[in-house]
C-alpha cells in the first residue's frame, strides 16, 4: 500500500465516519468509516517505515578499484 492509497483510505473513512448521517439497518456506516481510517493509518505508518528502511541503501555506490598493470621493458 502506498502513501497515496493510505491517505485516500483515511479521507474516505473520515467522510463515512463524520459526514454521513444515514442510518442503515444491519450495517453501521460509522463503524466502516472507523475501520477504513485505522487501516489507512496502519498502511501509512508501514509505508513510511518501508521507505525509511530502504532509503539509505539506494544512495550507496560501490567503487571498485582496478589493479594497476605496469608494462615492463624486456631487454
Amino acid at each position: 500500500m502506498s502513501i497515496g492509497t493510505s491517505i485516500l483510505l483515511i479521507a474516505v473513512g473520515a467522510i463515512m465516519r463524520f459526514a454521513v448521517t444515514v442510518h442503515a439497518s444491519g450495517f453501521s456506516i460509522h463503524t466502516a468509516g472507523t475501520i477504513l481510517m485505522v487501516v489507512g493509518v496502519v498502511g501509512l505508518v508501514l509505508s513510511v517505515l518501508w521507505m525509511t528502511m530502504w532509503a539509505g541503501r539506494r544512495d550507496a555506490t560501490v567503487v571498485r578499484e582496478r589493479p594497476v598493470v605496469r608494462e615492463r621493458d624486456v631487454y
